[in-house]
């Protein structure tokens, strides 16, 4: 525990005068995060199979195209075909090429392809949300983070019914309810007092928020499944005491995404 609160502590003095400020420090800070992502995503896969160095290197071009590409796009919920056939393109022909299934395969390249969709649009939204509005930014983080807090101090306290045993042990329903309801009450405080004009009643700020909240969690399953399926308690070691990158953003990465489907109410 005590190795786990040092971890935070620098970390939330390193990244929140990154986020205070914005901007271009802010940009190339998510960039970097994202790499760091994207170098555990192929690590754990690789704990299963090996990679050609050249198709890792491509992975970080990609990522880093979309990233770059997605950010700097002001109208985010367009489709840009060139830069998805692009990337369609890149990872499937080589399965072709390199003759050798145990090498690289179609389902290698899929892995891959979805995979660098996945982190490439979430740290671009990042990004977006970000320079668009601190504010809305703030709220997804409260989000993210009470729900996370209190899931884990409920189901510490209480739980005794077990969420999804199979794929994460500790998480329990209590602690998903109790995670829920306060997460949705300090966000929605937020924004009815920072960021709602009065445009959007508070019955629609609460069902948005509390869906963020669900959401968030289910992301923090997922990333739990991927780890079941290759055997592994963390994505990696980078951060004593909390794991990976991934470890921490699983369930910001889904609440943002989530977010997007109440874009165009906001």
């Amino acid at each position: 525990m005590k190795t786990r609160v040092i971890s935070a502590t620098i970390l939330l003095l390193v990244f929140i005068p990154i986020f205070l400020i914005g901007g271009v420090l802010f940009d190339i800070a998510a960039f970097i995060v994202g790499v760091l992502a994207l170098k555990e995503f192929l690590a754990i896969k690789k704990t299963k199979k090996e990679l050609p160095t050249f198709i890792e290197f491509i992975c970080y071009m990609a990522l880093a195209l979309i990233i770059f590409f997605n950010s700097s796009n002001t109208q985010y919920l367009s489709v840009d075909y060139r830069l998805i056939s692009g990337l369609l393109l890149t990872f499937l022909i080589p399965t072709v090429l390199y003759h050798n299934r145990e090498l690289y395969s179609v389902n290698d390249a899929f892995y891959l392809i979805g995979g660098i969709f996945f982190l490439g649009i979430s740290f671009s939204l990042f990004i977006i949300l970000r320079n668009e509005s601190f504010s809305n930014f703030i709220y997804l983080l409260l989000i993210s983070i009470f729900t996370d807090t209190f899931a884990y101090f409920t189901g510490s306290l209480i739980g005794q019914i077990k969420l999804l045993e199979d794929i994460s042990p500790k998480k329990t329903v209590e602690g998903m309810i109790g995670g829920t309801i306060l997460g949705v009450f300090v966000a929605v405080m937020f924004y009815n007092t920072v960021i709602n004009n009065g445009e959007l009643p508070i019955y629609v700020i609460i069902f948005m928020t509390t869906f963020l909240s669900i959401i968030g969690q289910f992301g923090d399953l997922v990333f739990s499944a991927i780890k079941r399926y290759f055997n592994q308690k963390d994505f990696s070691n980078l951060i004593p005491g909390h794991g990976g990158i991934l470890d921490r953003l699983d369930n910001i990465i889904f609440v943002v995404l989530g977010f997007m489907f109440f874009s165009s109410l906001i």
